[in-house]
């Protein structure tokens, strides 16, 4: 049976915008592989770390809300590990809380969105 996850990884700052996009997408591929599907994503970019991890102090920051069976975790969780771009990661299950708290930061963020294409246009 398949249950909502929230998985957030860091990736290493050395890497070029294509190198992170090919991480990324190379996730996306596994996802498929493991029967993962993804609800939404979000990319937040480069952002500074509260404090310093493989040396590094700031990092690309890469969020995944997905529904997958609770096995392929533990391949995600592996590819993690031994993928050497990844600084963190998180994977977290989401209860009914989690979910509505996920659902209202989607709507707030596509709110956001929205009115910077108002501006923009007008």
């Amino acid at each position: 049976m398949s249950k909502q996850y929230e998985t957030v990884f860091i990736l290493t700052p050395v890497l070029s915008d294509e190198q992170t996009k090919e991480t990324v997408n190379s996730y996306r591929k596994l996802f498929k592989e493991q029967g993962i599907r993804v609800v939404h994503e979000e990319s937040w970019g480069l952002k500074k770390l509260a404090y310093p991890i493989k040396k590094k102090n700031t990092g690309f920051y890469q969020l995944f809300q997905i529904e997958a069976p609770g096995e392929s975790i533990a391949v995600l969780e592996t590819a993690y590990k031994r993928d050497e771009r990844m600084l963190r990661y998180l994977t977290v299950h989401l209860d009914k809380f989690a979910l509505e708290y996920a659902e209202r930061r989607k709507a707030k963020r596509s709110n956001k969105k929205d009115n910077r294409k108002e501006e923009v246009a007008a």
